[in-house]
């Protein structure tokens, strides 16, 4: 893979931002004060509580990004496979084709195993002949291990408009990163899409 200026990959820092309490493990989460009726409200929001762990202990990852399908009223949905260890590097030779000026969504599949996954955050930085034209984060939250009860998680984004005019058509390349509130990166690819004037 290219290098990339790492700041390009990170999200915003928001300003005077901080955890609150240093990460804990899924026992220690699990073990919280039962009497204590937020927390047990703040334990089933994660997912905590039910179902049998789907962990793989032969896989040391904690995110496992599944997909990501960008959705566009009256297309078929265009889907990027990212379930194989590896299946994200041919994708930068394979654009695909987006409409000036089209409404799309784009939906993330993903699994968490082995801990809470604390603040997941996609961040796609887009540029066009070498320039920076955008850059966007989206917060997709914090997960607690998938299990039998909740085997994938699934967010849908923002929905976005394509650029449109002259100006706009052409080939644009991509990168997303995959990155938790620790700065730990769980996936980083390149992918590339070229603005038409049709499908």
């Amino acid at each position: 893979m290219a290098s990339h200026d790492d700041n390009d990959h990170l999200p915003e820092e928001t300003q005077g931002y901080k955890l609150s309490q240093p990460k804990q493990s899924l026992a220690e989460y699990q073990n919280m004060d039962a009497n204590d009726e937020s927390l047990q409200r703040y334990k089933k929001s994660l997912g905590l509580g039910g179902g049998q762990d789907l962990s793989d202990p032969n896989d040391p990852r904690v995110c496992i990004i599944q997909s990501l399908t960008m959705e566009s009223p009256g297309q078929p949905p265009v889907t990027i496979d990212l379930s194989q260890p590896g299946s994200e590097n041919t994708l930068k030779d394979k654009p695909f084709k987006i409409k000036e000026g089209a409404k799309f969504t784009m939906v993330a599949s993903f699994r968490v195993q082995h801990e809470i996954l604390s603040g997941l955050q996609y961040v796609q930085t887009v540029k066009r002949k070498g320039i920076r034209v955008s850059k966007d984060s989206e917060m997709l939250g914090s997960y607690a291990p998938n299990t039998d009860k909740q085997p994938i998680y699934t967010k849908r984004f923002q929905e976005e408009d394509a650029p449109s005019g002259m100006l706009a058509r052409g080939h644009y390349n991509a990168v997303s990163t995959f990155i938790d509130d620790d700065k730990k990166q769980h996936l980083q690819f390149e992918w590339s899409f070229d603005i038409a004037k049709d499908w």
